[in-house]
This record gives structure tokens, sequence and C-alpha cells, in this order.
């Protein structure tokens, strides 16, 4: 298999060098150059569905009997499917160890870095900008990985409490840099510390955050582990979305035979895809915050990928995408409904995600709609008392965290001031 460009598709590569360089040469994201159609009905466990979703893509990068040793590795704990109405379940992504979805992605592409690497005695930095649970999961993926260092940036005083205690208390190979500015910021730091040859020539970089092919691999496995549990063709997949990653991975998933007939791009008030959806116009613009702050991106990187699969027509992608997005109030009362009717608690990105399963399904009432459940409501703990009255008990690899002490690197919001930082890593 090989990968090109979004930007050249004359520029390939294999995918060692797609993972091991995270951006082309020309700034493009890495594609698959074709996929291969899988049958669901061969579906069963989750690592047994991971095993062989992702051997289309990663074919004969590594040998079979090590990426099944790594998808039975990477993903060993529990994907449950949860029935919240007749029409709506929604896929708990969230009992890994840093409980977010991003748990799927940064250890699945730190065992493959891992396999990948030629020369052990070679540093290789992984750099990533987040809003959340990137960085979380990330650092704990690579967390004292031989030969790795790891550099976290994130938007200072625009993540949870206790987002920032997984993003920030680890030490060892794993740097966290608080930026003074917007996870936008964060984002171009990344894509520019690619471009720059100084950096490129001092350092052997990779990225991990979605523009990294090795992230989406693993996240369109659980669009088929759905659809294996609930033995339903044509499922509306409804995915909370800042980056557009996950929902990027489901159009994957499609791609190679997975029967999908919708996919909801659920976002809060930073809506620049639903607003692209409507108007045929892609206008990025900064950021805001809100209280579903994983999704606070102005620009969404895959969306270039999206506009590569679609070849840059709205006409085609409206076919398989719709788009929604919802202010912070609605995503609290949608909160307080759903426990007061269930019982159930949501973190307000499921809530997003929600809302917009309520919308399709009102429009669309016999059509069953599977909830991509991203984080654990523990991590957002503010939310949930001020919306529900109530502490939501908190895991124990997450209280653990509370007493640790925070140690990061500031940084202001220009480039050369981060470059300064990483060069001296």
């Amino acid at each position: 298999m090989k990968f090109y460009s979004t930007r050249d598709k004359s520029l390939r590569s294999n995918l060692s060098d797609a993972i091991l360089e995270g951006l082309a040469p020309d700034g493009g994201l890495f594609m698959p150059e074709s996929f291969s159609k899988i049958d669901s009905d061969n579906f069963a466990s989750f690592p047994e569905t991971a095993f062989e979703g992702a051997k289309q893509l990663v074919d004969g990068a590594i040998e079979e009997s090590q990426l099944k040793s790594i998808c039975d590795d990477a993903f060993d704990f529990e994907v449950p499917l949860v029935e919240l109405s007749p029409n709506t379940y929604i896929l708990e992504l969230f009992h890994g160890p840093t409980l977010a979805f991003k748990d799927f992605g940064a250890r699945f592409m730190a065992r493959m870095v891992a396999a990948l690497k030629t020369d052990s005695s070679k540093l290789t930095t992984v750099i990533v900008a987040t809003s959340g649970d990137t960085g979380g999961a990330v650092a704990n993926g690579f967390y004292n990985v031989p030969g790795i260092e790891v550099v976290l940036l994130y938007p200072k005083g625009k993540v949870s409490p206790l987002q920032e205690k997984q993003l920030t208390t680890l030490g060892g190979n794993i740097t966290a840099v608080e930026v003074e500015g917007t996870f936008d910021d964060c984002q171009n730091m990344v894509k520019k510390s690619f471009a720059d040859s100084e950096i490129r020539n001092n350092l052997n970089l990779t990225a991990a955050n979605s523009i990294n092919i090795a992230r989406l691999i693993p996240q369109m496995l659980y669009f088929m582990h759905s659809v294996h549990k609930l033995g339903k063709k044509d499922l509306v997949f409804s995915i909370p979305s800042g980056n557009f990653g996950n929902l990027t991975a489901g159009v994957f998933a499609k791609r190679l035979g997975l029967p999908v007939k919708k996919f909801l791009a659920a976002t809060n008030i930073n809506d620049a895809v639903p607003q692209y959806l409507q108007s045929g116009d892609f206008k990025p613009k900064p950021s805001v915050r809100t209280i579903s702050n994983a999704m606070d991106v102005g620009a969404a990187s895959n969306f270039e990928r999206l506009m590569d699969i679609y070849d840059q027509s709205l006409e085609k992608i409206k076919k398989d995408l719709a788009g929604f997005s919802f202010t912070d109030e609605q995503t609290q009362t949608r909160m307080k409904k759903l426990y007061d009717e269930t019982g159930y608690v949501i973190d307000p990105h499921g809530a997003v995600g929600l809302l917009a399963s309520d919308n399709w399904l009102k429009e669309n009432p016999g059509d069953t709609v599977v909830l991509l459940g991203t984080a654990h409501p523990s991590k957002f703990i503010e939310v949930v008392e001020s919306t529900l009255g109530f502490t939501p008990k908190i895991p124990k690899q997450l209280a653990d965290l509370q007493d640790k002490k925070k140690v990061v690197s500031p940084c202001g919001n220009e480039f050369e001031e981060f470059k300064n930082i990483l060069l001296k890593k």
C-alpha cells in the first residue's frame, strides 16, 4: 500500500514513512491510494475486528502476526454499546487508560512507531497539539517508550483541570508546553515545525495529531465494531467533531465497504464544517471557548482529507455527511434531559452528538443512530456538577492525578518561541 499527499498525488510514500514523517513533504496529509472491500459479516471481538480492518491499510508494512499482537495489546479494554432509546445507541469509547476515545489512536500509533523504527538508537520526537484528550492519550501511549520524546502543546486555561493533569504530570519523556493562545495556535505551531528546515535538520519529527495516518487507521475500526455488534446495515453515525479525525476515519471505513447510511458531523458553535455543508463556503475562523472544549477547533485539519475524498465537491460530500451545531445552553439542557429520563450521565461532547441524533431522527424516524461516546463524564466535573447538580464518580486513574504536581514549559503564541523550546529538547 502506498500513501499520497492531499496536495500532490504524485508524491508517494510507504506506510512506514507516512507514519514516521507525519506530514507529507509538501505539507499535505497522507491518504491511502486505494481501499479494498472487506466483508463486515466476518467481524468478531474488537481486537479481531481491529486486525481485519487494520491489515487492509497496513498491508505488508509489518508481519501480520506482529499486527495482530499490536491490536491485541493496544485494544485490551471493553468497547460497550449502550442503548439510550429504541433508535439510539452510544458506543462508549472511553474505557481505555485515559478515559477518552483518543486511546485507540495513541496506543496503536505508539506500538506502530516502535515496530517501524529501524534505528532504535535514533531519537524520534513526537509533537502533538491538544484541545483536551489527545495529549493525555498520546502521553500515556508513548510514556517511557525507548527512543521517543513527546512534546505536547495545549492552550492555557482551555482544557479541564483533570485533562490538564493528564498532560502535565507524567514527566519522563513527556514535555508539556502551555501556550498562551488557542488550540488553533498550537496546531499551527505543529504544522510550522514540519515546514521549518532548521527543526527538520536537527530533529527526527513525527506528529501524533489526527493529521498522522496512524491515528485514523484504528479510529475506523470501531465503526466496523458497531456494525458487528448491532448486526444492522445502513447505520447512521453521530460524531462529536473538532478536528474531524473521527469522522474522516468513518469515511475510510465506508470506503472499505462498511454499510453506513450517513455521518452526522456534530459540533459546538465552532461550526465551520456544518456551515460549509449548508453554504458551500469553508470559512475557518478563530476558535471560541465552549464547555465541549475538545471540539473548540476553528480550522479542522482533516477537512483537507475530506475534500480530497470527495473531489472538492459539495454535492458528493453531502451524500454522506450532514452537519449540526449547538450552543452550550442546548448541550446542558440535553445532558439534563437524558439524565432525568434514563439516569445516564453523558459528557458535553456526547450531548452535542446526541442533539444531532435527535435532529436526524425527527426527519428519519426509522433509522438507527450510533453516537460515538468520546470521553468519560468525570473528565468534565465542573460541567456535570453545574448541569446535573452532583459530582460524578471519579475513576481511580483520574483520582490518582489530583494531588500530582503540574510541570510545564510556558510559551507565547509565536512560533519562534516554541521553536526554541523544541530545539533545546
